[in-house]
C-alpha cells in the first residue's frame, strides 16, 4: 500500500465528511442492512483493510509533532489512535479465525483417526489394509462430472407406472406461481423461483403423480392476499402422454402451511421458534393427502410420500422432523450456509460472533443444517466447491470419511452405525423454452448494421429499448461486446476487470465493455459495499480515457436480459464472470444458451460448467493479466470463438429442467426407500354408525378388558357418568346391555409375542385409537438420585380428576405419560402411588425410545411389551454397539478411569436406549459438546440428560419424546393439535422440543424444583426454539387445585393459532 501520503489523505477525507468520531462500540444493526452510502464508513474500511502499522504510527508522531490548538489536529490524534485500535483488533480476530481453523483441523484428524482404528477393529488382516487404502484414496482429490459419473439406471419413460407423491418445503419469502415478487426483500430472491420451476418440472416427469411445494401462509395487510390463499395449483395433468386420465389430485401445488403471527409477514431470522407448528401443520396435511391418494391411485392403502426435500436451513430443519415423524428419506439443499457466513463475517472483523448471533441467529441455523444432515439421505449441490468447501465445514459431514463408509457398505462390510450423507453434485435445471438456437451465418455477421442503420444510409429496424441504453455510450457498437452482469458487489471483482481492460491497448482496440450492474437512481442512496464499486468503476473509466468503449446503463428489467445477451452474441462478443469464489454461475449457462462462449473465475462453480459445456476459459481472478489475456485470445481467434459457440449449444441441455429433474430422480432412487410398514385399515373393527358415543367409550372398555362397575367410579377412564351409574338406575344398566349387544365380538384367540402368552389382545388396536383428545403428562419431578419425587403422584391425581370435572370431554379423553424412566421404574413409581396403570392409554418410556399400551400386548403377569412398530420407526441409523464404545470413551477419557465421570445404567437401557449414571457432575459434556464430536464420528442419535442431571441417556436420532407424540398421530391418527401437554417450568434437556407446535401446553410452575437444562448447550438458543407469544401455551401455579387446572385445559382448548 501508499505510505504516509494515501493515509494523510484518508483520514482528512474521514475529518471532511463530517464524521465527529469513530465509535469502538458496534453498530447496532437491524436484521436487514439498509441505508445510505457513508462515505466515512467506506475510507474508515479502506484504512483499516490496507494500513502498515508503522505508517499510521508515523502519521500521528507526525500529527503530534506539530500539534496546535486547533481542534481538527486533536480529532486527526484522536482518529490515529481509534483505527490503530481498530486495525489491532482486526488482526486479533484473524489470529483468532487461525487457531479456530488449526484446532478444527487437529479435531477432524483426530476423529478421523479414531473412527478408522474402530472400523478396523472388526476387520481381518486383509480387510484392515483395505480400510487404510480406501483412506488413501480418499484423500486423493477426484473430480468427475456428475451426469457422467453415475452407474445408476437412469430415470425414464418406464418408470410412468409409479405414482410418486413427492414434499418440497421452502419456508422464508413470498412464494407463488404467478409474478414472482423476486427482489422485494432478501428473502424472496432465487431460492423461491428455483423451487417453484422444480416443482413444475418434476410434476411433469414420468412416474411423478403428485408434488407439494410447502410454504409459509402470511395474511398480512403488508402483502398480497394471493400468500393467503391455502393452495395454489402450479400444474395439472388431467391425462398423460398417452390420453389416460390419472386423477383429480394430480400436478403441482403450492399449500401454504399457518405458523407464527398469521397476520405478520416475517423476516427467515424471525420464523425459528415457529418449526414446530409448521411440522405439525404439514404433518396433518400429509396424511390426509396420503390417504386422499391411496383411494385413487393406491389401492385403498395411503400413497407416503416418496422423499421429502428441504431448502435451506429452516425447511431442512422442518424436513428432518418430518422425516422422522413419517420414516421416509430426506433430501437437502442448503442454497446457503450458516457456517460460512459466520466465517465470513468474522473476516471482516465488525462484529463478534454474539453480535452475528443476535442479528442473523446464525447459531440455531447451524444447529438446524446440522440435524438436516443427521437425517439426511442425499444432499444435492450446485457445484463441487461447496461440497469440499463449504459442506466441510461441518461437524455432520467428513468428506474423507464418507467415502470409507460408502466403500465399506458396498462390499457389506459392518460400519457399526456411523453414518454420512451421500453428497451430489446436480447444477440447477434452467428454462430454455424462450431461447432460439440459431446457426453462425449471416445472423451473426450481417444483421447488426442493419438493425442500427447500415453504412448505405438505411433506416435501423426497431431494436430492443435496452440495446440503445448500452449502445448510446458506445463510439462503435459494431466492436465485438465484452458483457459482465452482476450487482456492483465488491466480490464480483468487477473492478479487476475494468483495469484489465484498460491496460490492454489491443483489447481497448477490437472490443467494447458493458457492465450491467443491476439498477441505481443516485449512488449516494446505495448501500457502502455497492456504492464503493460504482464510484471506483466510473473513476476507473476516467483513468484510463475510456469513454465511447465501455457501457454502464443505470437500469434494465429482468425482461432485458436476454436482449443484452443476444445483443453481445450479434457482435460476436465474450461473456466474462470474473467473481473472486463463483458459488455456482447461472449467468454462465444464461449466456452460453445464448451462443456466447465464456471466460470465467477458476474459483468454485464454473470449473463444474466448463467441464460440461467446454465453451470458454478459466482464469485467475486476481490476475489482470491473464483476464485480458483470455478475452483477447477469445475475441481475436475466430475459429475458437465458434467452436465455443457450438460446443455451448450443444451441450446445454446437461442443464434443462427435465435433464435436472432424470438425474435428480434418479440419485433419489438410489436412496434406501423407506416408509411406514404397517397397514391401516382394520377389519371387523368398526362400529356401526347408529351406534351412539356411548357405544365407543363401552367398547374401548371392552378392548381394554376393564369391568364395568355401576356401583363405584363406572370406569378408570371416566367413560360412564359416575353420578347416574352409581345411583344403579335401570335405564342406565338397560343402555349398558343393550350397547353391549350391538358390538361386535372379537376374537378371544390368544396371541403370542416373543413366545410369550398373551391374553388381553382380542382387539390388536389400542384404545388410544378412539380418543379425541390426549392429555400427556410429562413432569420430570425428581430428587438429587434420579428418583420421582412424592408430589409427582399426587399432581397425575390432581390432573385426574380435572379432565374428569369437564363431563362433556372426559369420555373422549386419554392420557398419557412420557418419562425419562425405563417402562420396569414406572410402573413401580404407578404401584407405589396406587394408580393403575390402566388409567393411561399410552407410556411413553426411556426418553422416547420405547411406546407402551396397557391392555393391549399385555402378558399373563400383566408385563407389558413394546411397540414393534415403534421399535423398527425408530431404528434408522442407530448402531448399538459402537455408540456405546464411543460414548464410554467420551465420557471418560484415558487418564480419568480411576474416577470415571458416568457409569452404564443396564436397569435403563434398551435395544434402543444407552444409559449411564452421571457420578462426576463438574466432568460431564454438555449436550452440544457431546452431539458434535459423535457427527465427527459419523455417529447420529439424540443424546440428552434427565432425572435431575442424574442420567445420561442417548437414544436414536428419530427417538425422542417429541417425535413419540408425532408417531402416536401417524400410527394412530390422533391429531397433535388435540394433544395437552402438561410440563413443570423446567425439565430434561428435550424439555424445550415438548413446548412447542400444535398442540396445547401447560406449563406447571414451581413444581420442577431442578431440571437438567443447564447440561444442553454453552449458546443459550431458547428464545430461537420457544415461541414467547404462542396463544397455544398457557402456565398456571403448581399448587393449583384440579378446578383450578380444569378451567385452564378448557381454556386452552379454546385457542388456536
Amino acid at each position: 500500500m501508499a505510505g504516509n501520503e494515501w493515509i494523510n489523505g484518508y483520514l482528512e477525507a474521514i475529518l471532511d465528511s463530517g464524521a465527529a468520531a469513530i465509535e469502538e462500540q458496534k453498530p447496532t444493526v437491524d436484521l436487514r442492512e439498509r441505508g445510505h452510502f457513508n462515505p466515512t464508513k467506506y475510507f474508515v474500511e479502506e484504512v483499516v483493510t490496507g494500513v502498515d502499522e508503522t505508517d499510521l504510527h508515523r502519521t500521528w508522531i507526525k500529527v503530534v509533532a506539530t500539534r496546535n490548538a486547533r481542534e481538527r489536529s486533536s480529532r486527526l490524534e484522536n482518529m490515529c489512535w481509534r483505527i490503530w485500535h481498530l486495525t489491532r483488533k482486526k488482526k486479533q480476530l484473524e489470529w483468532e479465525e487461525l487457531q479456530r481453523l488449526a484446532k478444527r483441523r487437529w479435531e477432524r484428524e483426530l476423529v478421523r483417526k479414531d473412527a478408522t482404528e474402530d472400523l478396523a477393529e472388526d476387520l481381518s488382516e486383509g480387510e484392515k489394509g483395505d480400510t487404510v487404502s480406501e483412506l488413501i484414496h480418499a484423500e486423493t482429490p477426484r473430480v468427475t462430472f456428475h451426469i457422467n459419473a453415475s452407474s445408476l439406471e437412469l430415470w425414464s419413460d418406464d418408470k410412468k407406472e409409479k405414482k410418486l407423491y413427492i414434499i418440497l418445503i421452502s419456508l422464508h419469502g413470498l412464494v407463488r406461481g404467478e409474478n414472482m415478487e423476486l427482489g422485494r426483500d432478501s428473502d424472496t430472491g432465487g431460492q423461491v423461483k428455483y423451487v417453484v420451476e422444480l416443482s413444475r418440472a418434476l410434476a411433469k416427469m414420468p412416474g411423478v403423480y403428485r408434488v407439494d411445494l410447502f410454504t409459509r401462509q402470511v395474511l398480512s395487510p403488508e402483502v398480497d392476499w394471493s400468500y393467503g390463499e391455502p393452495t395454489e395449483m402450479l400444474t395439472t395433468a388431467s391425462e398423460d402422454a398417452d390420453g389416460n386420465d390419472v386423477g383429480e389430485s394430480s400436478g403441482a401445488y403450492i399449500i401454504r402451511i399457518p405458523f407464527g403471527p398469521r397476520d405478520k409477514y416475517l423476516h427467515k431470522e424471525l420464523l425459528w421458534p415457529y418449526i414446530q407448528e409448521f411440522v405439525d401443520g404439514a404433518l396433518a396435511h400429509i396424511l390426509n393427502m396420503s390417504k386422499v391418494l391411496g383411494e385413487q391411485v393406491g389401492g385403498g392403502q395411503p400413497v407416503w410420500p416418496y422423499v421429502i426435500h428441504g431448502h435451506y436451513a429452516d425447511a431442512g430443519d422442518s424436513a428432518a422432523l418430518l422425516s422422522g415423524a413419517l420414516n421416509v428419506p430426506m433430501v437437502l439443499t442448503g442454497h446457503s450456509l450458516g457456517r460460512n457466513k459466520l466465517e465470513q463475517l468474522l473476516k471482516q472483523g465488525r462484529q463478534s460472533k454474539e453480535d452475528i448471533n443476535s442479528m442473523y441467529k446464525i447459531m440455531r441455523r447451524i444447529e438446524a443444517e446440522e440435524l438436516s444432515l443427521d437425517v439426511a439421505e442425499l444432499v444435492i449441490t450446485s457445484t463441487q466447491q461447496e461440497i469440499e468447501e463449504q459442506w466441510g465445514f461441518y461437524d455432520g459431514f467428513d468428506v474423507k470419511l464418507e467415502k470409507i463408509l460408502r466403500a465399506r457398505a458396498r462390499r457389506g462390510v459392518n460400519c457399526h452405525g456411523r453414518y454420512m450423507p451421500r453428497m451430489v453434485v446436480i447444477p440447477p435445471g434452467m428454462d430454455f423454452s424462450s431461447v432460439v438456437v440459431q446457426e453462425d451465418a449471416s445472423e451473426v455477421d450481417g444483421e447488426l448494421p442493419t438493425v442500427i442503420g447500415g453504412t448505405d444510409g438505411s433506416s435501423p429496424k426497431a431494436i430492443p429499448t435496452i440495446w440503445s441504453e448500452v449502445m448510446r455510450f458506445l463510439t462503435n457498437p459494431h466492436k465485438p461486446m465484452i458483457l459482465a452482469l452482476s450487482r456492483p458487489d465488491p466480490k464480483k471483482n468487477i473492478t479487476t476487470l475494468l483495469k484489465a481492460f484498460g491496460e490492454c491497448r489491443p483489447l481497448r482496440e477490437l472490443a467494447n465493455l458493458t457492465l450491467i450492474m443491476g439498477n441505481r437512481d443516485d449512488i449516494d442512496e446505495m448501500t457502502g459495499g455497492n456504492a464503493s464499486v460504482l464510484i471506483t468503476v466510473l473513476k476507473l473509466i476516467d483513468k484510463y480515457d475510456l469513454y465511447g468503449l465501455v457501457a454502464y446503463p443505470k437500469h434494465h428489467k429482468q425482461t432485458d436480459v436476454p436482449d443484452i445477451y443476444r445483443l453481445a452474441a450479434k457482435t460476436k462478443g465474450v461473456f466474462i464472470n470474473p467473481a473472486l469464489v463463483e458459488p455456482f454461475g447461472l449467468t454462465l449457462i444464461e449466456a452460453a444458451a445464448h451462443g456466447l462462449p465464456m471466460v470465467a473465475t477458476k474459483n468454485g462453480g464454473p470449473v463444474d460448467i466448463q467441464r460440461a459445456l467446454n465453451n470458454g476459459l478459466l482464469v485467475d481472478p486476481h490476475d489482470q493479466q491473464a483476464i485480458a489475456d483470455a478475452l483477447l485470445k477469445l475475441v481475436s481467434e475466430k475459429n475458437l470463438w465458434h467452436d465455443c459457440r457450438r460446443n455451448g449449444w450443444k451441450n446445454i441441455h446437461l442443464y434443462s429442467w427435465p435433464e435436472h429433474c432424470r438425474t435428480y430422480l434418479t440419485k433419489v432412487a438410489a436412496c434406501r426407500m423407506r416408509h411406514p410398514q404397517w397397514k391401516t385399515d382394520t377389519p371387523g373393527d368398526e362400529i356401526s354408525a347408529e351406534v351412539s358415543s356411548l357405544n365407543d367409550s363401552l367398547k374401548d372398555v371392552h378392548d381394554m378388558s376393564l369391568r364395568l362397575s355401576v356401583d363405584d367410579k363406572a370406569s378408570l377412564t371416566g367413560s360412564l357418568d359416575p353420578v347416574a351409574s352409581s345411583s344403579g338406575e335401570p335405564d342406565v344398566q338397560d343402555q349398558v346391555k343393550r350397547v353391549l349387544s350391538k358390538i361386535k365380538k372379537p376374537e378371544t384367540n390368544s396371541k403370542e409375542y416373543e413366545g410369550v402368552k398373551l391374553e388381553n389382545v382380542p382387539s390388536k388396536y389400542p384404545i388410544l385409537r378412539r380418543r379425541h383428545r390426549l392429555v400427556v403428562l410429562i413432569l420430570d419431578c425428581y430428587d438429587s438420585n434420579g428418583l420421582p419425587e412424592k408430589k409427582m403422584a399426587q399432581l397425575i391425581q390432581d390432573i385426574f380428576k380435572a379432565v374428569r370435572l369437564d363431563t362433556q370431554n372426559a369420555k373422549f379423553t386419554g392420557f398419557a405419560i412420557s418419562t425419562a424412566m425405563p417402562v420396569s421404574e414406572t410402573m413401580e413409581f404407578l404401584k407405589s402411588a396406587k394408580i393403575q396403570v390402566n388409567e393411561f392409554d399410552a407410556l411413553i418410556c426411556g426418553s422416547g425410545s420405547e411406546v407402551y399400551y396397557p391392555g393391549t400386548y399385555t402378558a399373563e403377569d400383566g408385563k407389558l411389551f413394546a411397540d414393534p412398530d415403534y421399535a423398527s420407526h425408530i431404528a434408522f441409523h442407530w448402531g448399538y454397539e459402537g455408540l456405546k464404545k464411543t460414548i464410554w470413551k467420551l465420557m471418560n477419557p484415558e487418564g480419568e478411569q480411576k474416577s470415571p465421570c458416568a457409569e452404564e445404567d443396564a436397569k435403563s437401557s434398551n435395544a434402543h436406549c444407552v444409559a449411564y449414571f452421571v457420578k462426576e457432575l463438574s466432568k460431564a459434556k454438555k449436550v452440544d459438546d457431546l452431539r458434535q464430536k459423535l457427527r465427527m464420528r459419523g455417529l447420529r442419535c439424540h443424546p440428552m440428560y434427565c432425572r435431575n442431571s442424574t442420567r445420561m441417556q442417548v437414544v436414536p436420532l428419530l427417538a425422542s419424546r417429541a417425535q413419540a407424540l408425532r408417531y402416536l398421530f401417524v400410527r394412530w391418527r390422533l391429531n397433535v393439535a388435540n394433544m395437552f401437554v402438561i410440563v413443570g417450568e423446567t425439565g430434561d434437556t428435550d424439555y424445550e422440543e415438548l413446548i412447542a407446535g400444535a398442540h396445547k401446553t401447560l406449563i406447571m410452575k414451581e413444581v420442577v424444583t431442578k431440571g437438567s437444562e443447564a447440561l444442553l448447550r454453552t449458546t443459550d438458543l431458547r428464545n430461537d426454539i420457544v415461541p414467547s407469544d404462542s396463544p397455544l401455551i398457557a402456565s398456571i401455579k403448581g399448587e393449583a387445585t384440579p378446578e383450578e387446572i380444569s378451567e385452564a385445559l378448557k381454556a386452552l382448548s379454546k385457542a388456536s393459532l
